[in-house]
């Protein structure tokens, strides 16, 4: 599949890189980028070849938001036309959240808006001492609508009312301190270095149970002790009978590398 407005590498690991391709527009988010990332996630989804997606973006910035352009379209059209775009957004947000595999965001530069919204979504975010963010949606007269639950999710509500109320922009050092990023380096050589540590951890770990765990954390954000309970009861009892299960406790046993790991 080609692409447009991003860019789809991978190596021989397993480690996809995602990289939104319109530096011209500091990889602004519009129709066709919007759409791209959602197929790629979907596509990402279900190749079992794929073990870590880094997501990134190309030139100076990661992303400024909403492309001005696009909002400017979305204008001209009716409600039911508005809704349509905001749903594109909402869903192409969801796959990359819900993705079975750790997304590791590369945080190369500025992330305003929407691009906040796309660091929420990774799993782990590592961005270089240089950027600067900005939930800046109330300074256009909007709202962060579609990136508010993974916001929310990522920062807390107290943090979020303290960035997205006055929509001011901020350093990469308070963007880890609210939890927005999880590390920040001093450059971009550094940025790299950081993030291939982080993806080499991951490699070590079981694609499957990386994408259970992933549901278990979503579920039990999302309900009562006692349901959680029950699921976490269940939960456990299958990932003992399921197949990485079983090699992951015998490869223990018998002092070697689980298969799935490099090298195995």
């Amino acid at each position: 599949m080609t692409y447009q407005t991003l860019t789809l590498d991978m190596d021989e690991r397993g480690v996809a890189t995602v990289t939104m391709n319109r530096p011209e527009s500091h990889n602004a988010l519009n129709r066709t980028l919007i759409a791209e990332l959602h197929a790629v996630a979907l596509k990402l989804s279900q190749d079992d070849s794929v073990r870590v997606v880094v997501l990134t973006g190309a030139g100076r910035s990661f992303c400024a938001g909403g492309d001005i352009g696009w909002f400017r379209e979305t204008l001209s059209r009716d409600r039911a036309g508005r809704i349509a775009e905001s749903s594109a957004l909402a869903e192409m947000l969801h796959a990359l959240d819900q993705l079975p595999k750790p997304l590791v965001g590369r945080i190369n530069g500025a992330a305003y808006g929407g691009g906040a919204g796309m660091i929420s979504v990774c799993d782990v975010a590592v961005a270089v001492q240089s950027a600067r963010f900005g939930l800046t949606e109330v300074r256009l007269g909007l709202i962060p609508a579609n990136i508010s639950p993974y916001v929310v999710a990522r920062i807390g509500a107290a943090r979020a009312r303290s960035v997205m109320l006055s929509g001011a922009l901020f350093g990469a050092e308070r963007a880890c301190a609210i939890g927005l990023v999880d590390e920040v380096t001093e450059d971009a050589g550094a940025l790299d270095q950081a993030v291939e540590t982080c993806v080499t951890s991951h490699l070590e770990a079981s694609l499957s149970a990386v994408a259970a765990t992933k549901r278990l954390i979503a579920y039990v954000d999302s309900h009562d002790r006692d349901a959680v309970k029950d699921y976490t009861s269940e939960a456990l009892a299958d990932a003992w009978d399921s197949d990485d299960g079983r090699e992951g406790i015998a490869s223990f046993l018998e002092k070697r590398r689980p298969r799935w790991r490099s090298g195995a």
